[in-house]
């Protein structure tokens, strides 16, 4: 099938239910009862409180992308370059944070710096360490994906020339991996830069982000001029981070064109400063926080027991369902979600892997490749506003429907699902296809005989992280969600607004850890052992 009719579908949905939603968004910004103004979008980017947030979300996003760094290239030695027992449950766990709600994340750290680190709670610190929460597994998966295909022969080279072991890192080891190092940061800057829940509960006012100003604008102010310009200078800057990841990342696939798996080797003494650097990201940063949500979650008066688990199916007051009945909600949603960005994000992936002899077309494949990733770094607030005064006019009046809900998750699953089935997709040597076509195989035939195979090694990652960034969507589900049909995160933002509420809703946060951890656990163990991460 050719690759401009494959492409027409997800074009459809992605102009329908994302570009003409923030299209109209923006706009009501720029024209009211008079027409034409842009009055109110000067004033917002002339006001000097806002650009004090812009310096303050682009400072935070880079102190948390080095940091994030820092640590995962380490972790991405020790996932993904060595044996050991448990290192695939290991790095399903390490993926889990990137798909929790970002609400119950900082709660979970809230909770944490009580006691002796209550002097932390409300700082910079505590911010950025829930922002390199979230983003460990990106630099850590993005480098592994190389590094686990990175060809030893180099590397040994050096060695039989006599070169130490700290001297063979950084002078071949790194540079061989710097494309996927530079495609990891500017991911990682992305998904800081547009952080929402957890900047809001962790930084409030004093660390608030473009993001959190465009939520305050809208919401609180009702001032749909200043989120406009407000979106436009996000948008600014998540197209900045795209044209670098991008980039990066073409060479970092390109790498992978030219090597084969390698075999991976024993841990021995030699590692030990990865490991002590990943066990304490992993117990320090990233269980302590679940953990802290677990205790809490148990801690019933002035004793511990099951008591707010054994409320999760009870009624309580100011909630249409249970707990439970969220649990079943966000199941068959994630699941319809999953299907749409599984459906829609195989053919983009598939067309965004051919090369085009021509300039135009690889401009092309360029423009529809940052396109599709615009959903993980527009404001959910946007897109959430966007859907309601849009698709409430025949012949798309679904403002009561609750397939908004599953529509809006797939919008944000689906560039996870492109970016984890796109380095297969290019990885597989076109002469396969060519010979295969000459012997007379139907594209269908080749599809199902040269690609499927391969695309098998991709697609249980895919799977598990649609259905897991699904599950866990908070944004845009909490401006959508009907009343009688809430999702769990939306059950539990609700729940926390309560103080006699507070362990109900800790058991409803650790109920969607634990989906979220089985469901990226299964991702990991289908396919091949040393298959590339998500996000390469």
């Amino acid at each position: 099938m050719a690759p401009l009719t494959l492409s027409l579908a997800p074009i459809a949905f992605f102009a329908v239910f994302f570009a003409w939603p923030v299209a109209t968004l923006v706009g009501r910004g720029f024209w009211g009862e008079d027409g034409f103004t842009g009055q109110a979008v000067v004033e917002v980017l002339s006001s000097a409180r806002t650009w004090r947030i812009i310096g303050q979300t682009l400072g935070q996003a880079a102190a948390a992308t080095v940091l994030a760094v820092l640590l995962g290239i380490p972790g991405a030695c020790l996932l993904y370059r060595r044996k050991w027992p448990g290192r695939r449950l290991v790095r399903a766990f390490v993926a889990v944070p990137f798909v929790l709600p970002s609400v119950v994340v900082g709660v979970a750290f809230r909770s944490l710096l009580s006691g002796p680190l209550e002097f932390l709670d409300g700082t910079f610190w505590a911010v950025l360490a829930a922002l390199v929460f979230f983003n460990y597994s990106v630099v850590v998966r993005t480098v592994g994906a190389l590094w686990a295909r990175l060809d030893t022969r180099a590397q040994d080279a050096a060695r039989t020339l006599g070169a130490t072991g700290r001297r063979v890192f950084w002078t071949v080891t790194l540079p061989a991996l710097a494309p996927a190092v530079a495609a990891g940061a500017a991911l990682t800057f992305l998904f800081c830069a547009t952080a929402f829940g957890v900047v809001l509960v962790l930084g409030q006012t004093r660390y608030g982000t473009v993001e959190t100003e465009i939520y305050f604008q809208a919401v609180t102010l009702l001032d749909l001029p200043a989120a406009a310009g407000l979106s436009i200078v996000q948008l600014a800057i998540v197209a900045a981070a795209l044209l670098i990841a991008n980039r990066a990342r073409a060479r970092s696939e390109r790498a992978l064109r030219l090597r084969g798996d390698a075999a991976e080797q024993p841990l021995t003494g030699r590692d030990w400063p990865q490991v002590v650097v990943t066990a304490g990201v992993v117990v320090g940063l990233l269980a302590a926080p679940l953990g802290s949500l677990l205790w809490r979650s148990v801690a019933v008066g002035d004793g511990f027991g099951l008591g707010n688990y054994a409320r999760l199916g009870e009624a309580v007051p100011g909630l249409a369902v249970t707990v439970w009945d969220a649990v079943g909600n966000s199941l068959l949603t994630a699941l319809l979600a999953t299907a749409i960005a599984l459906f829609l994000g195989a053919q983009v992936s598939y067309v965004l892997s051919r090369r085009p002899a021509s300039a135009l077309g690889r401009r092309a494949l360029g423009a529809l490749d940052a396109a599709f990733m615009l959903p993980l770094g527009v404001s959910a607030v946007t897109v959430g506003f966007g859907f309601l005064i849009t698709l409430n006019r025949p012949p798309l009046d679904l403002r009561t429907s609750w397939v908004l809900v599953p529509i809006a998750q797939a919008l944000v699953a689906l560039p996870l699902v492109v970016r984890t089935l796109l380095p297969t997709w290019r990885a597989i040597d076109p002469r396969w296809r060519q010979a295969a076509a000459t012997l007379g195989a139907g594209p269908g035939r080749v599809l199902a005989t040269i690609d499927a195979p391969y695309l098998l090694r991709g697609l249980g990652l895919a799977v598990g992280f649609a259905f897991a960034t699904s599950l866990g969507e908070f944004g845009a589900t909490s401006f959508l969600a009907r009343p009688d049909r809430p999702t769990l995160p939306v059950v539990v933002y609700r729940l926390l607004s309560r103080p006699d509420n507070f362990g109900l809703a800790m058991a409803a946060c650790v109920v969607l850890t634990v989906l979220t951890a089985a469901v990226m656990a299964a991702g990991e163990l289908v396919g091949p052992p040393n298959r590339a991460g998500a996000l390469s």
